[in-house]
């Protein structure tokens, strides 16, 4: 357990993991901010001398088993603490008169590929969250939004189905004038869940979930649209909203997948922060 553990809490918390022998044995432990952090220093029934250590790699750690058991408890973990902030949605009083609730049911799509996260605006009445399904209506069929987004998806080669996607708004509201107030009351919940997946690159789908996450006003959503900015740690690409009736929903947004497959940035280790217009 000390090397995937150690990896988890590198993936929230940075720092360096360490590795010492303890009873003849590999350990591994955190270091952050000079101290010491070790979560599984239980499984000895003694004091560990944290000396004569090494910091290794996360890259030398992540091979075979141990890469498995990784993914497998990180995905456990993270669906642990998104049921717990899905507690918090269904007793925020915030929207009531403003929104229907989906209740016994989740607000993250928790997909495949957590590398991209997508933020959607709102609930659709006739979506994911009443069917089970994402990007699909209540009898199974992909919702036109779904294969705008996918044909979008095919020029990085990445499938919408498997990608982890959230909304700004964690209820259905009931008019769409409501949005606004709906996604400040929900902001601080959508930063809960991003900070549990900690993707490598957030896509916007649409102006209200962007203006929810830049931290900069901006007159024009065309103004932000196909730009990458950086933000409290995050790789943030607002897109057009991929609606079939609006003719940017496919045209105008063919060249930001374009760019993104070209310079391949998520294949990065880091995203590089380049703006791209």
């Amino acid at each position: 357990m000390c090397a995937i553990t150690s990896l988890i809490i590198n993936d929230y918390f940075g720092g360096d993991i360490c590795k010492i022998h303890v009873d003849g044995i590999s350990h591994y432990f955190n270091l952050i901010e000079k101290r010491i952090v070790d979560l599984t220093s239980s499984q000895f029934n003694h004091e560990i001398e944290y000396k004569d250590y090494q910091i290794i790699d996360r890259q030398k750690i992540l091979t075979n088993d141990t890469k498995i058991r990784y993914h497998m408890l990180k995905s456990k973990l993270i669906k642990a603490l998104l049921k717990q902030i899905d507690e918090k949605v269904y007793s925020c009083k915030s929207c009531d008169k403003l929104v229907d609730k989906f209740p016994n049911d989740a607000t993250v799509f928790l997909g495949k590929d957590q590398t991209i996260v997508l933020v959607g605006e709102a609930p659709a009445n006739n979506g994911w969250r009443k069917s089970h399904k994402l990007w699909r209506d209540i009898n199974g069929k992909v919702l036109p939004s779904g294969v705008v987004l996918q044909k979008l998806f095919h020029i990085i080669d990445r499938n919408i189905f498997e990608t982890t996607f959230l909304e700004s708004v964690k209820c259905y509201p009931l008019e769409r004038k409501n949005l606004k107030t709906c996604s400040n009351n929900c902001k601080s919940i959508m930063l809960e869940q991003l900070k549990i997946l900690n993707p490598k690159l957030i896509i916007t789908l649409g102006e209200f979930s962007t203006r929810n996450l830049l931290n900069f006003k901006f007159n024009k959503f065309a103004d932000v649209v196909g730009n990458i900015y950086e933000v409290n740690g995050y790789s943030i690409l607002p897109i057009y909203h991929p609606s079939p009736i609006s003719p940017k929903g496919y045209k105008d947004n063919v060249p930001i997948f374009e760019k993104i497959s070209e310079v391949k940035i998520l294949n990065d280790n880091k995203m590089n922060g380049e703006i791209y217009e």
